[in-house]
């Protein structure tokens, strides 16, 4: 705590002869270095604490002031050093603020009683009508919240989760409404019971109420003219531009939402981009894209995915274009557990990941396309593996996480190809194999569910599932003999199913082993939760080579791997993976070959191509 000293009589001199007034002057307290000389026409109430006043403040780019306080009034205030407040038109109450900061032009600024800060909120997302799944506070990710969605429906796990979140939130919310240092206020209007951490600007927002705003020097956040903001939290890195409405919402790092944009009970991680549109009970979880007016998302679980506009859910059938936004949908859920089918431009198409049109089995057919040609609907299984728009996907997103080392709280798993993926492409294959199988090799057509899958279309599902298992299976044994992994016993952890916790692939016995350590009390504060997250993510690659290894038995009928297997293995990855890049080839011709893309994007992409050889060793 900082040492505070009385004004001297001179002190209270200089200031009132520079109009300023003090409804008692012996409760505004100052540092021992305090000079009254910088404040003009200032109206103290209740108990104030001010710091030194000693440097300039750069408020616009090669235009400083002396730091000071004018034209302001503060009641229960402490404001730190060489702070510059000014043009205060209404008044700043119950307010701590930091050093350095510039707040200039502002309306209101004040703590209220019951002031929550955004924080212990329990909203409702998938289910706009239902109870609420997700508890909102500062450390949350898109982990914990995914996890919450998921099993909040068990009463017994809700409460401990909740008893543990209300300890967090209970043990570090302040007492009052906190500005960090380095904060920049300016021509806003009303910031009320909003924690605002170090390094953020505001510029222009019409009104902030019962929020955290989570920035930090090295990730600051952004909040721009004329937006709303009640009962939310703003993570590290964010920006909040241009008259977005919010409300009960959380907002992760790195994350833009911009041009009138709307939320409401709605949750956003990890370098998503919210433009014009309206998000109502949505869970976008990393890299979900919106851009449209007429695009809402509403009671869907979104991931690594872009909304086209109205019925258009485009995943842009340009491919190799610098507006490409992807199709590698890990999740597009809604709250019944169907995996929504999105037309887009040519025809209908959408990768099929997960459960279509409420069919369970058809999670086994991933990496799919889904055609309509009237009312009669045709499955394409595998046909995504070897486009161009998966390639570009592939290299892009981990170029895209815009987030600083020290704010990266939700994980994000790049694999396109892990035990999680793989998994769902051994049993697609299982599928064709059997229809095929069923039906025999002299039909023109296999009838799915209530779906039809051309004969040559079955043909090619099974050769680009086993070109993927293959490239998979390769490349894991190599990091494995690279490792030393092979002398060494394969573990249990990892084998059977699994899960994509929003970003975090992981086995499904890990997440109940979580699940069953929270319920029995295992579990003594929130942060234990987080860490298993991060302890099962670093084990990632240990998990899945138990899983993998036990995938290579069962594939080519092994009872070890021995030296034999390992070349044998190692000749099927290259002629997988070359085959891969000659189809991704194909696929990038026919595209230049429509005329959509100019010479000089296309020879740098086939250049890419050519060099992949440099990753078989």
């Amino acid at each position: 705590m900082r040492d505070y000293r009385h004004l001297t009589s001179e002190e209270i001199q200089v200031l009132e002869n520079n109009s300023c007034w003090a409804e008692d002057w012996q409760r505004v307290k100052v540092a021992e270095e305090f000079s009254p000389y910088n404040f003009h026409r200032v109206i103290f109430y209740g108990d104030i604490r001010l710091g030194v006043f000693e440097k300039q403040v750069e408020v616009s780019k090669g235009f400083v002031k002396h730091s000071g306080i004018n034209d302001a009034t503060l009641r229960n205030v402490t404001v730190g050093d060489n702070c510059l407040i000014e043009k205060v038109g209404n008044f700043i109450n119950n307010y701590t603020i930091g050093d350095d900061c510039y707040i200039s032009n502002i309306s209101t600024m004040e703590t209220t009683e019951g002031a929550s800060f955004g924080e212990g909120h329990l909203i409702s997302v998938l289910n706009e009508m239902g109870d609420g799944n997700v508890v909102l506070f500062h450390d949350l990710n898109s982990q914990l919240a995914a996890f919450m969605v998921k099993y909040f429906k068990d009463k017994q796990l809700k409460d401990s989760i909740m008893r543990l979140i209300n300890e967090e939130i209970r043990f570090t919310q302040p007492d009052r409404g906190t500005i960090g240092n380095g904060v920049k206020i300016i021509n806003s209007k009303e910031i009320t019971n909003t924690v605002i951490k170090e390094d953020c600007e505001i510029n222009g927002a019409a009104r902030l109420c019962d929020c955290t705003i989570l920035s930090s020097k090295d990730d600051s956040v952004y909040i721009g003219t004329g937006v709303i903001c009640e009962n939310s939290i703003i993570s590290n890195g964010c920006s909040i531009t241009n008259s977005v409405k919010m409300q009960d919402c959380f907002v992760g790092e790195a994350c833009q939402i911009t041009n009138g944009f709307t939320a409401e009970a709605s949750v956003f991680f990890a370098n998503s981009f919210m433009a014009n549109g309206e998000a109502c009970a949505a869970f976008c979880g990393p890299f979900s894209a919106s851009h449209h007016k007429s695009s809402l998302l509403i009671g869907g679980e979104f991931s690594f995915y872009n909304a086209g506009s109205n019925t258009n859910f485009s995943n842009h059938a340009y491919k190799m274009g610098p507006m490409h936004y992807g199709v590698l949908e890990r999740g597009t859920k809604t709250a019944s557990g169907a995996y929504v089918l999105m037309p887009a431009k040519i025809g209908a198409f959408s990768v099929c990941f997960g459960k279509l049109m409420n069919h369970p089995d058809m999670r086994c057919l991933p990496f799919a396309y889904l055609l309509a040609y009237g009312e009669t609907m045709y499955i394409v299984p595998g046909r995504n593996i070897t486009t161009v728009g998966l390639y570009r996907d592939i290299k892009k997103w981990p170029k895209r996480d815009k987030r600083a080392a020290s704010s990266r709280k939700s994980i994000i798993n790049f694999d396109w190809l892990s035990p999680f993926t793989v998994g769902e492409i051994v049993e697609g294959k299982k599928i064709l194999e059997n229809l095929r199988q069923a039906g025999g090799n002299n039909v023109s057509s296999y009838n799915f569910q209530e779906y039809i899958i051309n004969a040559s279309s079955l043909k090619k599902g099974i050769k680009y599932y086993d070109i993927a298992l293959r490239i998979y299976m390769g490349a894991v044994l190599k990091r494995a003999v690279k490792g030393n992994w092979l002398g060494k016993s394969v573990g249990e952890i990892g084998l059977g199913q699994w899960n994509d916790l929003s970003g975090l692939l992981l086995p499904a016995s890990e997440e109940q082993r979580l699940l069953e350590d929270i319920k029995n009390g295992s579990v003594e504060s929130i942060h234990e939760v987080l860490s298993r997250f991060d302890e099962i993510n670093d084990h990632y690659r240990e998990y899945q080579w138990t899983w993998t290894y036990q995938l290579i038995l069962d594939y080519y009928g092994l009872e070890e791997i021995d030296e034999a297997a390992i070349q044998r293995i190692r000749e099927d990855y290259v002629k997988a993976r070359r085959a891969w890049i000659a189809e991704i080839r194909k696929d990038a011709e026919k595209e230049f070959a429509m005329g959509d893309v100019d010479q000089d994007v296309f020879d740098d992409f086939i250049s890419k191509l050519d060099h992949e050889i440099d990753y078989e060793e």
